[in-house]
């Protein structure tokens, strides 16, 4: 077919340069840069279906970029932007996988999927100049690229913190610029419970404010008496994740259970073990009161996810499982009264029933759960994922076991945590995690053998809003270590090389200032 014959061509053109350093981030796996450009002026099409989305995104993006107004027809034009859905016989692509092909008289962009070609239209944007001219250069290039990993993703907890739907849609754009696919959403904590449920209108009425909020430094222990809160409503939610999913960005919900749950147990105290009063915490950090695991629990819950399920269709529902203290339980005649009958050894046991309640529900629906490594303790769940935080261990124990990884650990994954000396920089939760320490990561524990690395999906960054209040500071910590954690995940990072991609960094911080994203400026010049 035509792209294979022209790839050939421009191949062998291509031998004779040298490549170039195009500033992209991710870099691509495999890019050849010859003699020659297409020039983009008010002449050119957009060649594919006038409905597609990924055509439309193209159109509107180069607008903005270059003032240009291109037209988008299904007709066979020459000094042409072709995007090229490939035959699954013909091309041995997978789904993310793109080709593009510039030479003097068009732009091909091929994939198997419009998730490909969504991925090539954000290659070549970072080879169109945020410069309003009446014609565009773009140098005569070939690339063929796909993603290393499989979960290439970003958390953000709007439970410490709320942000609008708007920054939850801008947030979305970061991941898709990046060429990420996964947005972790963490919905309910101990501090706010952020999802409307219909079933269960208190959670929203009751469990979506607290009356007041830590202040400064956790050690100072400050709480003012400002009421605060909001949550999402199920309409809201829906155009969400439609807005993530035409760029092809799975949002995974997370339902913390059995820990972290004070504002659900504020609204529905007889939840609990002791049957409360609560209020929604005010304080940061991890509160003795969980669900207590009796079938009323179970009931809520398992209607609380039959809500989450029709609103998010992702493979995962996160479950959390992270920090539950056990105190209660423990003092529990009912916990302790279900630890006897069914043969548990202990109350870690018990959260590991627990889990296996909610997965067997979640299972039955068609769905799989994932939660934090502590899900491992007391026995995991036999289908279950597990994102593995507290270092690699937690993920390295559940490959082994067979069960799927995704690896997040706060050494290097905590977008909360410093960039630069504390005295420098915005008051955090502890911890530094540079811009080289990201580029640095390797998702794949040196500890799996061939055979058990293919359990590690990927990694996602993490962004706890403790200490974060407003959308500008989640930008400023984010970018760019965002930029970093992407192309390690699309795996072209070299931590060799850390200086090139400082270099290419710089065509960013143009991308930056154009979007108005409130970027960390001083990691561009340390």
């Amino acid at each position: 077919m035509k792209t294979t014959f022209t790839f050939l061509l421009f191949l062998l053109i291509s031998l004779s340069f040298s490549q170039n350093n195009i500033a992209f981030i991710p870099k691509p796996q495999n890019t050849l840069v010859g003699k020659g450009s297409f020039y983009i002026n008010a002449k050119t099409y957009i060649q594919a279906d006038e409905n597609s989305f990924e055509a439309n995104y193209l159109k509107e993006a180069i607008q903005i970029q270059t003032g240009l107004h291109l037209k988008i027809t299904s007709k066979n034009n020459s000094k042409n932007i072709q995007l090229v859905l490939l035959e699954p016989k013909i091309a041995n692509f997978n789904k993310e996988q793109y080709e593009i092909v510039v030479s003097d008289s068009e732009i091909v962009i091929s994939a198997l999927t419009n998730q490909g070609l969504f991925y090539g239209i954000q290659t070549l944007l970072q080879m169109v100049p945020f410069e309003k001219k009446n014609e565009i250069a773009i140098p005569w290039i070939n690339i063929s690229d796909a993603p290393k990993y499989a979960w290439r993703g970003m958390h953000l907890d709007v439970c410490r913190h709320y942000f609008p739907i708007s920054f939850i849609k801008k947030y979305i754009d970061y991941l898709a610029h990046y060429k990420m696919n996964t947005f972790h959403w963490h919905l309910t904590e101990d501090q706010g419970w952020r999802i409307e449920i219909k079933k269960y209108p208190k959670l929203t009425e009751v469990g979506a404010w607290r009356n007041g909020s830590m202040v400064g430094r956790y050690d100072d222990q400050k709480i003012d008496d400002v009421k605060y809160g909001g949550f999402y409503t199920q309409e809201e939610i829906k155009e969400v994740v439609a807005y993530a999913s035409q760029r092809h960005i799975t949002i995974v919900p997370e339902i913390e259970m059995p820990g972290h749950s004070l504002a659900a147990l504020a609204a529905y105290p007889e939840l609990s073990c002791t049957g409360g009063p609560f209020e929604v915490g005010k304080k940061w950090g991890v509160f003795d009161d969980v669900y207590c695991p009796k079938e009323e629990t179970f009931t809520f819950l398992e209607n609380v996810l039959s809500e989450v399920l029709a609103l998010f269709p992702s493979e995962y529902i996160h479950i959390g499982g992270d920090e539950c203290p056990k105190t209660r339980w423990k003092s529990c005649a009912h916990c302790q009264k279900i630890i006897k009958e069914k043969g548990l050894k202990d109350e870690h046991e018990l959260q590991s029933y627990f889990i296996q309640r909610i997965e067997k529900f979640v299972n039955s629906k068609g769905r799989k759960i994932i939660g934090w490594d502590e899900i491992l303790e007391g026995g995991l769940a036999p289908n279950a994922a597990v994102m593995s935080w507290r270092g690699t261990e937690g993920g390295i124990a559940a490959a082994k076991q067979k069960h799927y990884v995704v690896m997040t650990p706060g050494s290097h994954c905590y977008f909360d945590h410093y960039q630069g000396k504390p005295e420098n920089e915005p008051l955090a939760i502890g911890g530094f995690t540079s811009l080289e320490k990201v580029y640095n990561f390797n998702p794949m524990p040196k500890e799996l053998i061939l055979e058990e690395q293919k359990y590690i999906l990927g990694a996602q960054a993490n962004v706890w809003t403790e200490y974060i209040l407003t959308p500008e500071q989640v930008e400023y910590m984010i970018m760019p270590r965002m930029s970093a954690l992407a192309e390690v995940l699309w795996g072209t990072a070299n931590p060799e090389n850390f200086i090139d991609f400082k270099t290419r960094l710089q065509a960013q911080e143009i991308w930056l200032k154009n979007n108005n994203i409130n970027y960390r400026k001083t990691s561009f010049t340390e």
